[in-house]
């Protein structure tokens, strides 16, 4: 494979659970458009958020499974990168290994935050590892606990970053 060229990453699931003897997989594809939602002060007042679906999680905490894991993690947003660790079957884990913030970039919005280009980082981050299987578990418990979690920490906005 030519390391320059972009990789086809539904040839290479297609592929991958074909190899596995697993059904086809079904894309899960939504067909209701977002609600747009203005924000109601400027982004340099508003706390943000991020929740990460790249299997970080910190050191101490119990490791993500392999298999239709829907749990998540919390992680304080000034957890030391030596501290994080991560765990997903469906990427190659390098370069997040070797800088976390690849998936998970607290440094990149502590250094906004410094700017001024946001209010603030939350105190927690929320984590899940990606890939899983089922989402209908996603839809209708990982996601509402997510969410009531921003909303509880009073968040304004939330980054998402998928793997």
């Amino acid at each position: 494979m030519n390391k320059t060229q972009p990789i086809d990453y539904i040839a290479r699931t297609k592929a991958q659970y074909a190899a596995l003897d697993y059904p086809a997989y079904r894309w899960v594809e939504n067909t209701n458009a977002a609600p747009w939602s203005p924000l109601k002060k400027p982004l340099s007042q508003c706390k943000v958020a991020l929740i990460c679906s790249g299997g970080i999680y910190k050191k101490g905490q119990i490791a993500f499974h392999y298999e239709d894991d829907i749990s998540f993690r919390i992680i304080e947003s000034d957890t030391a990168q030596s501290d994080l660790r991560i765990t997903h079957f469906a990427y190659d884990m390098t370069a997040a290994r070797n800088d976390p913030n690849v998936v998970f970039p607290t440094q990149g919005l502590k250094a906004l935050a410094d700017e001024g280009a946001i209010g603030e980082l939350a105190t927690n981050a929320y984590t899940f590892m990606g890939g899983i299987y089922s989402s209908r578990k996603v839809s209708s418990q990982l996601a509402p606990e997510l969410a009531n979690r921003v909303i509880k920490d009073e968040v304004d906005v939330v980054v998402l970053v998928p793997v």
